[in-house]
């Protein structure tokens, strides 16, 4: 683990993996709960946290570099279930690399229990974690210029559905409605980090 100061009251940890990063986040926001970690923001990324707000960063990274952060809690809280059409156009690619077949695909996706890792890239744009490494797929080599919103897609290890319009270049899967950002609603963005999902899945597979 490895504390870097950022600015004069914030501090980026860095951990070896996503699962460190979880655990990390679980333990500083239970410890802000508890009234030990006075912090205005702690946000998560794939394997760093970041701490906004803090009277002491030079003594809290001394206290993080030198003790054992614990595992994360097993994930409670209710499942968001995200309805979806696996209709996506790159389902037979995903299906070929990894051995299955298209409705295979939709099967192993619909059947995994999904957690939020971190928000990024967009509003309401969730890093979900849950498939298997075997799972994991390639970026497309030429990103789409526009890709819909509700689109269900894969990169790497994660999954992620687009909250709106925009370039990119993730393997899509499927399709929800789904709205994952209202500026109306509170709290606008309807996944957040340690969000429990799923994808149900309706309609034509």
């Amino acid at each position: 683990m490895r504390a870097l100061p950022v600015g004069d009251d914030a501090l980026l940890v860095e951990v070896a993996s996503g699962e460190e990063a979880r655990a990390l986040h679980a333990e500083l926001l239970r410890r802000r709960a508890q009234g030990s970690l006075s912090v205005r923001e702690i946000v998560p990324a794939a394997r760093t946290v970041l701490l906004d707000g803090l009277a002491d960063p030079a003594r809290l990274a001394s206290e993080l570099t030198t003790s054992e952060v614990p595992h994360a809690p097993p994930r409670a809280g209710e499942v968001v279930e995200l309805p979806v059409r696996y209709d996506g156009p790159d389902l037979a690619d995903v299906a070929a690399h990894w051995g299955v077949s298209p409705t295979e695909v939709a099967r192993i996706h619909a059947d995994t229990e999904f957690s939020v890792a971190f928000c990024g890239f967009a509003p309401g744009f969730g890093y979900l974690t849950g498939l298997p490494p075997r799972y994991d797929v390639p970026r497309r080599a030429t990103p789409r210029t526009a890709v819909p919103a509700g689109a269900v897609a894969l990169a790497g290890p994660y999954t992620g559905v687009y909250p709106r319009s925009s370039p990119g270049g993730w393997q899509l899967i499927g399709t929800t409605d789904t709205v994952l950002w209202d500026h109306t609603r509170v709290p606008a963005a309807l996944l957040s980090p340690g969000t429990r999902v799923r994808f149900v899945p309706v309609g034509r597979s």
